[in-house]
């Protein structure tokens, strides 16, 4: 069984029909990428993924193994607030040190354990989002636009990091993003979202149909195509021709 499955959901609102008749499956091991422009529901279907919001339709089925981690859009922590890493990844619940260096470790940042909060990048900030929601040990792992105020730069360095956690973990990625050069080619399964559906399938399809091209144009075919080659010789490049080259 797929550890997803969302059939005919509707979501409202107050009166505003937000999501439509929207169906799509998730099945284990693979990166789905869900797109759309802002407005579209895009976060709204995260939501009611997670149970977060009642459908007003439809049918969210989740395996009976399903393990949820979370990373949001974003989440503010008062600056002058005194938190370290290590505090910060126990809220509100307790975890041994071996499973919070396991964590930072698999998010890309194991150095980071004593480090204030507020001291943190936004690249850094950001990984230790990732960290917190794999402590969970998720089949799921579900990111909203986890590389907001990110550079190109960083957030292409952020989705590889998820592209070896889906390998070191076995799990299923679903994520929202608006950086479609970018995800579009680590994802298995693209769905284009405006209130509904629509287009889905892998991101070569998806990229040339005519519903994406309505929304995005054809400007992101090239960008595209620029990040899978990119993409193919990434671990035999150094950061900064990444840079010049993406």
């Amino acid at each position: 069984m797929n550890l997803l499955n969302i059939s005919e959901l509707t979501i409202k609102i107050g009166k505003k029909t937000v999501l439509h008749n929207v169906g799509l499956s998730v099945k284990r091991g693979e990166i789905v990428t869900i797109v759309g422009p802002n407005g579209s529901g895009k976060s709204t279907l995260l939501k009611a993924i997670i149970g977060a919001l009642e459908p007003a339709s439809g049918k969210v089925e989740r395996s009976s193994d399903l393990r949820i981690g979370y990373v949001p859009q974003k989440l503010h922590i008062d600056p002058t607030f005194p938190l370290t890493v290590r505090r910060f990844l126990c809220l509100p619940y307790s975890f041994t040190k071996l499973a919070i260096q396991n964590s930072l470790e698999q998010a890309g940042v194991e150095d980071l354990e004593l480090q204030q909060m507020a001291d943190l990048s936004g690249g850094q900030f950001q990984r230790v989002l990732l960290a917190r929601a794999l402590l969970s040990k998720p089949n799921l792992l579900i990111l909203d636009e986890p590389t907001q105020g990110l550079d190109q730069a960083g957030s292409a360095n952020f989705y590889r990091q998820i592209e070896e956690v889906r390998n070191q973990l076995t799990c299923s990625v679903l994520m929202v993003s608006h950086e479609l050069h970018v995800v579009m080619a680590t994802s298995d399964k693209v769905i284009c979202l405006n209130g509904h559906v629509c287009c889905e399938g892998k991101p070569e399809q998806v990229a040339s149909a005519p519903e994406y091209l309505a929304l995005f144009g054809s400007g992101t075919q090239g960008a595209l195509a620029l990040y899978r080659h990119e993409h193919t010789h990434s671990h035999d490049q150094s950061h900064d021709h990444f840079h010049e080259n993406s």
